[in-house]
């Protein structure tokens, strides 16, 4: 039997004041696992900067995936468009789709007419509440960029996620196509919060 030796760390309260060190993390286990791509979710634009000038030097492609246009108000998209422009133009990805485990099912589950809870509402429910809520974020943040195509499916990626705001979920997974779900893995629990 071979096994391997790594590091997992545990934040004690989930949130924004972890973002720096699971940049950190994260930086440290793609090196050492020689990954390519960092995939973390920001919706205002803040987090994808975090990582943007943490990752600076270090050879690694940053995906940023955020929330879609009209998740807060209908027509607006709530990531800053002056950080947009700026970090497309030094070269990271940044993608918008469709809530993975969500989108559709929510809008018949909050219906006063459909009402009821869906099967993948289900399934993000049991990834928030029994892991993490960042680990449910980087799961549908590694789906929507496999199916806009800004990751390819044979590669593992590092994938980061948060609570509410910031990152504090830091993860190793090898992604798949929102149709094909059930070939998506979590490899590794690089980082997460103990409390949620």
């Amino acid at each position: 039997m071979t096994f391997a030796q790594k590091k997992c760390y545990y934040f004690d309260k989930p949130g924004e004041a972890n973002t720096g060190d699971a940049a950190r993390f994260s930086i440290e286990r793609a090196k050492e696992l020689g990954l390519k791509t960092i995939v973390v979710a920001s919706t205002s634009g803040t987090t994808a900067q975090t990582f943007f000038a943490a990752m600076k030097g270090s050879g690694l492609r940053l995906v940023v995936v955020t929330h879609v246009i009209g998740f807060a108000k209908p027509g607006e998209w709530e990531f800053s468009a002056d950080v947009a422009e700026k970090l497309k133009t030094n070269g990271v990805k940044i993608v918008t789709g469709t809530h993975a485990l969500s989108g559709l099912e929510r809008a018949l589950s909050r219906s006063p007419k459909v009402g009821g809870g869906s099967r993948t509402e289900a399934i993000a429910e049991a990834l928030r509440r029994i892991v993490a809520v960042g680990l449910k974020v980087a799961v549908e943040c590694v789906l929507i960029a496999a199916d806009q195509g800004a990751i390819g499916i044979n590669d593992e990626v590092i994938a980061v996620g948060g609570t509410a705001s910031g990152a504090d979920t830091v993860c190793v997974i090898r992604p798949a196509h929102t149709s094909n779900f059930f070939d998506l893995q979590v490899r590794e629990i690089v980082a997460m919060p103990r409390v949620r």
